[in-house]
């Protein structure tokens, strides 16, 4: 039974096909990568004949050199024209492969399911899309451009040498084996130094990451010496690994430098014992020069294609990152108005830990749900399978008489609107973050939904309005004029199914009450799914379920619950407590 290519050979094979997509190019640089390596030969023997007709002071005339001359002009033109646009399209090729594929990777950073992101950090994921992707192009764009140019020139040189004297080629070439062995033993230390540091990289980004979010809980908890320190074991693992990857890179650089020597005491002592001509040894000892150049580039190749292979398994198992949550091949579009929801048996696990246990529930339309109950009795998870953020592990959920894993993503999020406790709002300005998720705002619809989530009158205080720029997760903002902002924008999406988790948590008494207005009249005909540990803000809601360990134990109004008297009166008698 095949066992298939061996495992370092997988990325450099994908990456060679990305490369394909741009034969064209790839085409042309390796065209002008042969004209300039390959005019080396012609370059080589006209500097043999202008060096000899230069010093024959006896017979030579200056046309003559000048005639010679026009060759040598020539092949360095050729040379340098081919070098240029080689160089040029294989980058081009380069620079667009990682364009692909940090499209790629930001792409299926949108498909992958809610629990990915919360087995890795966001500064992992940035450097996987930055950094790693970085270092391929490196590899792209100088490694194929090498190969491209150097291995035509080597030949060039070797060609010319041979054609010369074949002998003292031969003589010239005889140490030339001894790089081999120390090319292959350090590129594989390179490439294990080169993935320990992209991780390593990956941790630092992630370390400054949430040092940079979370400054204000680092101030105010004086742990600015404590996070220094943390940042900088972090620096130095990075450091370590990149210094033992330019050890590792350039053991090959001394001992190409050696090799170069023996070789060129070796044509000194061959030309001194068969007297060969002036021009015949300048021509050879540039042949020289000029092949070893292209020996050394090639074989710093093997070194740099095992330095991307790190980066590039990274990069690929991100893209062959299993998604869980994925759309019908043949998804329905959902246009109807919404009669009702439904969970029918409904299981839900995360990594093998029970967190939802056979539900069944049905959510008539324009009826508010509340749910109550502990943390991590459920609740977030069981709102989070309407809007298919997860799926069941067990059960199914119905929007009408469509099971949600039939339905298009599109269609189905259109008529869901979501306020969360952990308000999140874009770089962007007031007005964008609100009509978030349309092409284009309609301003009066802006300012109604700002208006009405008590949010218009402090917009109008800002100095540019609803142009104003929020800064990075609305950080010029407070916490409650954040959270009236991500009300104000479930508002304007206008959907026919609300949920609300703990959309008030930010509040003061005074705009919550004001808030809590707005959502209740928005709320009204909708069917809404509310959760809140503050019990006087769903007293009025159609139906309260208390949630306990994944379970519905106890469900009814407000009233019906209090008079039964099991655990939504515990939870009512300690909320008027506090």
């Amino acid at each position: 039974m095949s066992q298939g290519p061996p495992i370092e050979a997988r990325p450099l094979r994908r990456l060679y096909r990305y490369g394909l997509i741009y034969r064209g190019r790839l085409f042309i640089g390796f065209l002008f990568g042969i004209i300039g390596g390959g005019s080396v030969f012609g370059l080589l023997k006209n500097l043999g004949d202008v060096t000899d007709t230069a010093f024959d002071f006896a017979t030579g005339s200056l046309r003559s050199l000048l005639m010679t001359s026009l060759g040598l002009v020539l092949f360095f033109t050729l040379r340098g024209i081919g070098h240029y646009f080689s160089i040029y399209f294989i980058n081009w090729v380069g620079f667009k492969v990682v364009e692909d594929l940090r499209r790629e990777c930001f792409g299926k950073l949108q498909k992958l399911q809610l629990s990915f992101y919360s087995r890795h950090s966001s500064g992992e994921l940035i450097s996987r899309v930055t950094n790693d992707t970085t270092q391929v192009q490196h590899a792209v764009s100088g490694v194929v451009a090498d190969i491209a140019q150097q291995p035509f020139a080597l030949a060039a040189a070797l060609g010319y040498m041979l054609y010369t004297d074949w002998v003292l080629a031969v003589l010239s070439l005889v140490v030339f084996p001894v790089c081999v062995a120390p090319v292959i033993i350090f590129g594989r230390k390179v490439r294990k130094y080169s993935k320990q540091s992209q991780e390593h990289l990956s941790d630092l980004s992630s370390v400054l990451q949430e040092n940079v979010s979370g400054v204000r809980v680092v101030k105010a908890f004086g742990m600015e010496a404590y996070e220094e320190a943390k940042f900088n074991r972090e620096n130095r693992k990075v450091f370590g690994r990149l210094i033992k990857i330019v050890l590792a890179r350039n053991v090959n650089q001394p001992l190409m430098e050696i090799v170069s020597a023996l070789g060129v005491v070796s044509v000194l002592v061959y030309v001194y014992l068969h007297q060969m001509s002036y021009g015949e040894f300048i021509s050879f000892a540039a042949a020289l020069a000029l092949m070893y150049h292209p020996a050394k580039m090639l074989g710093k190749v093997h070194m740099e294609i095992q330095k991307a292979m790190g980066a590039a398994e990274r990069i690929f198992a991100l893209l062959d990152e299993p998604i869980d949550v994925v759309e019908s091949a043949a998804p329905v579009t959902f246009d109807e108005p919404v009669r009702e929801i439904r969970l029918d048996h409904v299981s839900f696990a995360y990594e093998d830990t029970p967190v939802l246990q056979d539900i069944t529930l049905t959510i008539p339309a324009g009826q508010t749900v509340a749910l109550v109950g502990a943390s991590g009795s459920g609740k977030s998870s069981l709102v989070s399978l309407i809007p298919r953020f997860y799926d069941p592990t067990e059960g199914q959920v119905f929007l009408n008489a469509h099971n949600l894993r039939d339905l298009s993503f599109a269609s189905l999020r259109q008529h869901i609107a979501l306020v969360t406790q952990d308000t999140f709002l874009f770089n962007d300005t007031i007005a964008s973050n609100i009509a978030y998720g349309q092409a284009e705002a309609d301003m009066d619809a802006v300012i109604t939904a700002a208006k009405r989530a008590n949010a218009h009158d402090f917009i109008l205080e800002m100095t540019e309005g609803y142009q104003t720029k929020v800064g990075e997760r609305g950080g010029r903002l407070s916490g409650g004029q954040r959270q009236r902002l991500a009300i104000a924008r479930a508002i304007y999406r206008n959907a026919p199914i609300l949920i609300l988790d703990e959309a008030t948590s930010a509040l003061d008494n005074e705009s919550e009450r004001l808030v809590q207005d707005a959502i209740n009249e928005m709320m009204r005909g909708r069917t809404s799914l509310v959760i809140a540990h503050r019990l006087s803000t769903i007293q009025n809601a159609d139906r309260i379920l208390v949630m306990q360990e994944g379970r519905i134990v106890e469900q009814g109004t407000h009233q019906e619950l209090l008079n039964r008297g099991g655990i939504y009166r515990r939870l009512s008698d300690l909320a008027i407590q506090a």
